[in-house]
């Protein structure tokens, strides 16, 4: 009586595969030369940006230097000619490149306009 056999054990369930997918997650290393490191998150805290930001945005530029085969320097040396507003919008455009599509960076610059002209315009 084949019916009353419990069910082989070599079958995988689903908790088996999301359990093998999420293990091997993090293990993706890049590696990136220490001085190219070490200069980039320079750049950004001597931008005043606070740390924990120069790192991120420092992996982030860094990863994609690689990915469009720019050197990091000559990319710093034009980055370093900017305006601090143009250098946000910069970096802005380059993490929201790196984001998930349901994720966002953004910025607001108020208009200057005349406070008669624009009481009746909702924002």
């Amino acid at each position: 009586m084949a019916g009353n056999l419990p069910l082989s054990s070599t079958r995988a369930d689903s908790s088996t595969e999301v359990k093998q997918f999420f293990d091997k997650f993090y293990t993706n290393q890049v590696s990136f030369p220490s001085a190219e490191i070490d200069a980039t998150i320079g750049f950004f805290l001597k931008r005043d940006f606070d740390l924990e930001s120069s790192r991120t945005t420092a992996i982030v530029l860094l990863n994609q230097a690689r990915l469009d085969n720019v050197d990091v320097f000559a990319l710093l040396d034009t980055l370093k000619s900017l305006p601090d507003v143009q250098l946000s919008q910069v970096v802005a455009q380059v993490l929201n490149s790196s984001r998930e599509k349901t994720s966002f960076l953004g910025y607001r610059i108020s208009s200057q306009g005349d406070d008669y002209e624009t009481r009746n315009i909702l924002v």
